[in-house]
């Protein structure tokens, strides 16, 4: 382990583009199967007011090298912006990024950190900003919150529920909220989230364990997990991942759901990567319910075509 590595410090490169250009970069980056997985990156809208300047920024647990840099650099097919590289100290970035938390309303849900009071009007969560994707603050996941409160309200009944790539463990903890009587099992591939949704579940009171009403919790690349299978078949299926990964898990989704179950997908432009997604859900047996678009991100609702 690096002296980096081992203080627990993060390094950040940030490139800065046009709308279209970080698009396509995140589009390319879902066609890269060797990627290093410990360089994670995301792109986003600079400011609501400026919604053509775009950046697209990764994390690195330590200095990143020029492979580092060229990798990220050649995800823009042409003109390649100038890669930014800056050291984040892990508690001074865990506490600028608790300040800039606000408190969201999505649906019938209320997300916020401890530091901002609770909403008894609205399903409320306490989720600390933390290393796991997920506060609710990201659009994908807003939308998401959205869905579920929408299919609850269309009269979607869920028994089994699965959350893959849960993060901080949010979607799983809202879907037994309005199903509280539900098998939920969540995954996600990194192992820090473990940490993370057990924190989580015992400031927001969810009960994790294999019982009805519970949420078991497994580390797992998609579905491959012995207790992910055991539990199927799901009737409400919930990924708020990348498009690439959602379009090759399709056929496992397909298989681990039952007939006319929800499928609930996001982490997906709106544009190429959405149309990618649903044509693959087709192919396996769903088709489209309801869309959210939230900025340039599509939510998707699917249902599986009962007799499949």
């Amino acid at each position: 382990m690096s002296a980096d590595a081992a203080s627990g410090e993060t390094w950040k490169l940030t490139a800065h583009a046009g709308k279209r250009a970080v698009q396509q970069a995140l589009l390319a980056h879902d066609m890269i199967d060797e990627w290093d997985a410990e360089l994670v990156i995301a792109g986003r809208e600079l400011a609501e007011d400026r919604p053509e300047d775009w950046v697209l920024e990764g994390w690195y647990p330590r200095e990143p090298g020029a492979e580092q840099e060229a990798a990220l650099a050649g995800l823009f097919a042409d003109n390649p912006p100038e890669i930014a590289v800056e050291r984040l100290p892990a508690q001074d970035w865990l506490t600028l990024s608790q300040q800039n938390v606000q408190p969201i309303r999505a649906g019938r849900f209320h997300v916020h950190t401890p530091e901002f009071p609770t909403d008894p009007d609205a399903i409320d969560f306490v989720i600390p900003a933390s290393q796991a994707f997920g506060t609710g603050q990201h659009r994908t996941t807003a939308g998401c919150l959205e869905m579920l409160g929408e299919m609850k309200a269309r009269g979607v009944v869920a028994r089994r529920i699965a959350d893959i790539g849960t993060g901080t463990g949010l979607l799983g903890f809202a879907a037994l909220r309005l199903w509280p009587l539900a098998h939920a099992t969540a995954s996600d591939i990194d192992e820090v989230c473990a940490g993370v949704v057990a924190e989580n579940a015992a400031l927001n009171r969810i009960a994790l364990g294999p019982r009805p009403g519970q949420m078991a919790f497994v580390v797992a690349e998609g579905m491959d997990h012995e207790l992910l299978r055991v539990n199927a078949r799901y009737d409400l299926l919930i990924a708020n991942i990348l498009a690439g990964p959602l379009v090759e898990l399709a056929p496992d989704f397909a298989r681990h759901t039952a007939p006319g179950a929800s499928v609930l997908l996001a982490g997906l432009l709106a544009g190429e990567q959405e149309t990618a997604v649903r044509r693959a859900y087709r192919r396996t047996g769903f088709h489209l319910v309801a869309r959210i678009q939230r900025g340039d991100w599509a939510i998707l609702w699917l249902r599986k075509r009962r007799g499949r």
